[in-house]
């Protein structure tokens, strides 16, 4: 049997702009490198799609929400659609409001963002989001409700189950993929149903 060639140069070269960019940074509590997360995205979205510019959104995610970069950065470097995805998959900060207090506005705003995306946008969120469901499920079953004082959510895991739950809403389209199904098992499981 033959290899079927696949080209991979637009993933790639994302990879490389990930890994620079997320270069010594350090997954929040974890003790690994950050991009640990953006590659496990790709592996999540590469499930439902293999679309090379949303396997690159996937593993750019990040970039312009927890570094330096620029969505004019990722726009120049890799285009139009893929600088659109990852802008649709950033937090939005305000100014002079801290994390805690700005947390769930930020939240309510993504889950309605979320909501209106498109489908493209919505494959690329739910490889973030599951990467991050997966996490909390692992360690909230190692260490318990101590995790919870790792987030900026004020109210602790109440906070979070109502986050999670209000994606899952917002990614109610993706239903038939392994993906969301995995994300919906580790909700109820870390949440309760």
């Amino acid at each position: 049997m033959a290899n079927k060639y696949l080209d991979t140069n637009l993933l790639d070269k994302a990879m490389h702009f990930a890994i620079d960019a997320h270069a010594n940074t350090e997954r929040r509590g974890k003790g690994f490198p950050y991009i640990v997360h953006p590659m496990e995205a790709v592996e999540i979205v590469a499930t439902i799609t293999p679309d090379q510019e949303l396997l690159a959104a996937a593993v750019l995610h990040d970039t312009v929400e927890d570094t330096d970069v620029t969505v004019e950065q990722i726009r120049a470097q890799f285009g139009d659609r893929i600088a659109k995805l990852v802008d649709a998959e950033s937090d939005q900060f305000t100014e002079g409001v801290s994390e805690v207090d700005s947390w769930r506005g930020r939240k309510q705003a993504a889950i309605d963002r979320l909501a209106a995306a498109s489908h493209d946008a919505k494959i690329v969120a739910m490889g973030d989001k599951l990467s991050n469901m997966r996490a909390i499920a692992r360690d909230y079953t190692q260490i318990g409700d101590e995790l919870w004082n790792r987030f900026h959510a004020p109210n602790g895991k109440s906070d979070h189950e109502w986050h999670y739950r209000g994606l899952a809403q917002s990614l109610a389209e993706l239903s038939d993929t392994f993906a969301y199904q995995e994300f919906i098992a580790l909700i109820d499981k870390t949440f309760g149903k």
